[in-house]
Formats: structure tokens, sequence, C-alpha cells
């Protein structure tokens, strides 16, 4: 197919046997169509700067407008609900787009993204922050308002270089709505190109909703083009950014030519701490849980263990659309050879392979752990170290320029914040502290006596 012929939407079959219309143009101003130049990302239309301009002017005129801008805080939670449910009537679809996509396990993304999606966006205005009143005297009444911030661009970047996070596709969509729609916000959203095709779909589900014309808007697209002139659109107020820490740099650097609020989730190297007196067995469980989840392409993955012995039977390799297999493909030939490449540095300097680094079929890594590496993977891929005592192991968990978590056992809910310090971010995702992210706080003084 040329890229003139190609169409807006196509209906395609998975694997499985699940069919759908999928939608494969640019989503502004609530409508589908056609980008600028007829790039295309396989068969999904790829954004240039002109579009990405065309979506801030639809998402600025959406944001002054009465209908989107005088509408109640509990009307826009309404439309989060409806949402929510449409992505509840759509799991078969949405699910199978992102195991297709993405190459996650069907159990994953039907019992995990999915429902954590619907989690987010549901509760999403349950969080709404509420003004104060401030006790500043008997002369004047101060209170405090939360005011949207105006148009966000919410986005994957990517160098071609570095990684990018397609590793939930629908899931970073709903983290990034929920909170910015929630608080009266207008949206431009790029998705990963590796992984588009959910947020297209979300898309449809969108404008079913029934959110006005402009609201949202999503683009697919490269991050060195769509991403980069999001980041650097003086139109946009604020730009939320989820991917690698070298990208996070350069966002920021492009944000401020207008001083936007930011928010950034980058890159990790979490620590797993599991000390002499642990449960041996569960030790193991939680470890292999905390890096092998989702092939090992998790950026606040424990991929450094203090100190376990290792296990070799525990992942479930394979087919993405078999319901036995917990460990699928990496996302991209690009990330697979990328991860092995690190396998073959690692090996080649002399750190010891215990356990892995070879590949059971097409982008598939086996669990592959090495005795000690500090850089970030982002794939199947942990080190493991011993310690003697307690403060040893502290100072070796902290001893890294990153810092998006650390874990003796952990687990995630989408009412608690999430976010890093250090060279891992800026700003939380997440319940109530997300939405903080997405507004203003507005002092207004009322004078009730005092005289000049």
């Amino acid at each position: 197919m040329s890229e003139q012929e190609l169409p807006l939407f196509t209906e395609l079959t998975a694997p499985s046997g699940v069919k759908w219309n999928q939608p494969l143009g640019l989503f502004i101003n609530n409508e589908f169509v056609k980008s600028n130049d007829d790039k295309e990302i396989t068969r999904v239309y790829a954004a240039d700067s002109a579009d990405v301009d065309e979506a801030v002017k639809a998402a600025r005129a959406a944001f002054e407008n009465p209908e989107w801008s005088d509408l109640a805080p509990t009307d826009r939670g309404a439309l989060l609900y409806k949402l929510a449910d449409l992505v509840e009537k759509s799991l078969t679809v949405l699910s199978t787009l992102d195991t297709w996509d993405a190459g996650k396990p069907i159990t994953v993304t039907k019992t995990e993204d999915c429902v954590e999606s619907i989690n987010t966006l549901s509760t999403a205005f349950s969080n709404y922050p509420q003004g104060k009143t401030i006790d500043v005297g008997p002369s004047k009444l101060v209170y405090t308002l939360h005011q949207p911030i105006g148009v966000c661009g919410q986005s994957t970047f990517c160098n071609p270089r570095y990684i990018i996070p397609w590793n939930y596709p629908l899931l970073m969509a709903a983290w990034k709505l929920g909170p910015a729609l929630a608080t009266g916000n207008t949206v431009v959203l790029k998705s990963a190109e590796q992984s588009p095709l959910s947020a297209l779909f979300l898309a449809q589900l969108i404008k079913e909703a029934g959110f006005p014309a402009g609201v949202v808007n999503i683009v697919s697209g490269f991050g060195k083009t769509a991403g980069a002139a999001i980041a650097s659109h003086e139109g946009i107020d604020k730009v939320a950014f989820t991917g690698s820490t070298f990208t996070g740099r350069a966002v920021m650097k492009a944000a401020s030519v207008n001083l936007k609020n930011i928010t950034i989730e980058t890159g990790g190297k979490s620590p797993l701490v599991i000390f002499g007196d642990a449960d041996t067995e569960q030790a193991v469980k939680w470890a292999h849980i905390g890096i092998m989840s989702n092939s090992g392409q998790v950026c606040c993955a424990t991929s450094r263990i203090l100190f376990i012995d290792h296990t070799t039977k525990t992942s479930v390799v394979g087919d993405p659309f078999d319901e036995d297999t917990s460990h699928g493909p990496q996302v991209s030939k690009l990330q697979f050879e990328r991860v092995m490449e690190y396998v073959e540095r690692g090996k080649a300097e002399g750190a010891k392979l215990v356990l892995g680094g070879t590949t059971p079929g097409t982008n598939l890594i086996s669990p592959t752990v090495f005795a000690d590496v500090e850089e970030e993977v982002f794939g199947p891929f942990v080190a493991i170290a011993k310690f003697k005592t307690q403060e040893e192991a502290i100072k070796r968990a902290n001893k890294s320029s990153y810092g998006l978590g650390a874990a003796v056992s952990n687990d995630s809910h989408f009412a608690v914040p999430f976010g890093g310090v250090k060279q891992s971010g800026i700003g939380r995702e997440c319940g109530e502290y997300a939405l903080a992210n997405y507004t203003n706080a507005k002092a207004v003084h009322l004078n009730l006596g005092t005289m000049l």
C-alpha cells in the first residue's frame, strides 16, 4: 500500500482471532485526519511539527471555549467515568492491541493494564484538589483555588539510541489523561512510535464519551519530530514526559523556551535488598516478579538484587497470546538487539554471567542474571551482589544516579503516587498528587475592612 492510499481506518484481525476497526490517522479536534506529509509508521500516520501545531490550536480553542472551561468539575468527572466504562466494554480489543503491538502477555494486558487504566480514569475526579481558607486575621478573608494550567503536551519522546515507554501503551495514556482532564486542562498526547494503536483506539472512545472537540488530541509520531515539537511549542503550558533520563534532559531544555510546567518520569536502577532472615522461597518469587515482569521492560524494575541465590525455573517464555506465558518478546527487534548488546558487553568486560543471556526465539530473551551491572538495561536483565551488614546494603542500594524505586518487597496501586528523585524524574503520577501537577494554586484576598 502506498502512502497516498493509506486510509484513516482499517480492519485488523489479531492472531487470537479478535477483530476490530483500527484508526490510523491523527486524532485532532475530535476527528481522525491525515498528516500533512503522509509519512507512516507501518500503517499509522506520523505527525510532524505542522500537525502538532494544528493539535495545539485545537486544544487552545477548546480550553478557552465555555463548553469545556465552564463545565462543572463534577461533570468532567462524569465524562471520565463514562470513558472508563467504555474502556471496560472494549477490554478485549484494547488488551489484544497492546499484546499484539508491544508483545505483552495477554493475561497481563487484560488483568493488569486495562484494569488499572479503568481505575485511573474512573477515580481521577475523586482526587480533585480542594482550596483552603487561610486565617490571617479579621480584616481579610483569604482563600485558595486550584485552577487548570492550560494546554498540556503529554508525550513519550524518542532518541533513536535510547529507550522510550512503549511498555504500557494504554496505561501510560490513562495516567496522563486522567489527572489532566479531571482538573480542566486540554491535551495534545503523542504515543510511542513502537506501540501507537491502543491510544488511537482510545481516541474513538474519548469522542464517544462526549468530550468536546479539541479537549483531547492524540498524534502518532517520532520523538525527534512530533515529540520535539511538543516540548518546544510556545502554545503549550505544561509537558508531562515519560522516557529515558537522557531524553528527559533534552525535554527540560526544550521546555525552557517558555518556562513550561513539567512532570518527568525517567529511568531507574532500583535495588531489592534481601536479608538473611527472609523467607527464601518468597524472596525468590518477589525478586522474579520485580525484574522479569513485562519482559523486564519496567522503569522501576528491581534490577539490582542484594543478596539472593538465583533460580532457573520461574518464567514461562513464549507466545504472548498463550495464557500460560509470563514473559513475552521484547517490544521490537531494535530493543532486543540493545539488550543482547548489553549481554555481550558485560561478558566482554569480565562481568560474571550467572544465568541466561540466550534467545529461545524471535525477539525473546531468557531471564538474564549478571553478578554486578549498574546501568539501566530495560529488559529481563538483573544484577546480583552480596553484602555483609545492613549498613553496607543501604549504602550499596543508594549508590546510583537514579532514584525511581527501592524495595524489600513492593507493589503498586493506582491511588498511590509514583515518581522518582535524583535523575529519575520530577513530580508524581497517580492519585491526588498527580492532579496537583495539573493545577496552579491561586490565592484570593478579600478586604473586609482595612482602610487607608
